[in-house]
């Protein structure tokens, strides 16, 4: 037997409600027993819909076992057994609650989320700029390294000290041969 696709299911859930609408009609007009046959009828009819609808959406206890790949070609109806949803979207309906609340719910707890790790990733490169800065000024020796880490993580060309004189260090040259004795 082939899968039942949600294209079926969906097709059963339709006539449930044409023929829950039929009764309604028809009790809302109900005349007496000249109508009671057509009433009776249209509930037998809504009662063969159920049940085909229940037979659709009843899946095997081996379904997983017999049919290990159930996801059918065409990716805009699938089967029925592929269909997973989350436990938590259950309880929302069972609760008469609206599943679009969740999805709201979920959404924005994600976007939260992200906004942590953002600011988190922005405070660790910064963290990152100034460490770099400040190994590059103390250990000029380790200058190559630490551009090599810098680019490896993420971070832009290193930056480059402004020359032209010593005003970034409080007035004093840097270097081995800046001095008041000091050759060239």
């Amino acid at each position: 037997m082939a899968p039942v696709t949600l294209q079926t299911v969906d097709d059963d859930l339709k006539d449930v409600i044409q023929h829950l609408f039929e009764i309604q009609s028809a009790v809302h007009g109900y005349l007496g027993p000249e109508t009671q046959q057509e009433l009776v009828r249209k509930i037998k009819n809504l009662t063969l819909t159920l049940s085909t609808l229940s037979a659709h959406t009843q899946l095997p206890d081996t379904a997983a076992d017999q049919h290990p790949d159930l996801s059918s070609a065409d990716p805009s109806n699938p089967s029925l057994a592929s269909i997973q949803l989350p436990p938590e979207i259950i309880d929302y309906v069972d609760s008469a609650r609206n599943p679009d609340i969740y999805t709201r719910e979920f959404v924005e707890l994600v976007q939260r989320g992200n906004q942590d790790l953002r600011g988190k990733r922005e405070a660790f490169a910064g963290f990152r700029d100034v460490l770099a800065r400040e190994m590059r000024s103390a250990m000029p020796e380790c200058r190559d390294e630490v551009d090599r880490v810098v680019r490896a993580t993420g971070g832009g060309e290193p930056e480059v000290p402004t020359t032209g004189g010593s005003e970034g260090m409080g007035g004093m040259a840097r270097g081995p041969a800046a001095g008041p004795g000091a050759t060239s």
